[in-house]
């Protein structure tokens, strides 16, 4: 039995470059936490402009519980990353096809 295919998500955050890392250490030398389009926008929309979850997920054209599941993700991701010294990869999944 396959899953359901991955609905399409509605994304109008930008990178703002390729990765987030730490200072002076190169990003070959660091461990990498890849970073979805999809994980920034929820943090952007929740975090940052402090919709809720409801609207969050309105606005990207996905169910609240799917907005939850990505931004607790999202923010496992980037708490590690900042806690432990790794590099944020952003990842734009569009160009992985």
């Amino acid at each position: 039995m396959s899953p359901r295919p991955k609905k399409i998500r509605h994304c109008q955050c930008n990178f703002c470059g390729r990765a987030f890392k730490p200072t002076g250490t190169p990003l070959t030398e660091l461990e990498q936490v890849n970073l979805y389009r999809d994980e920034l926008e929820a943090l952007i929309l929740c975090d940052s402009e402090g919709l809720t979850q409801e609207e969050a997920g309105q606005k990207m054209g996905v169910s609240r519980g799917t907005i939850q599941r990505i931004i607790t993700l999202a923010r496992k991701k980037t708490a590690t990353a900042l806690a432990e010294g790794q590099a944020l990869i952003f990842v734009n999944e569009d160009e992985q096809a």
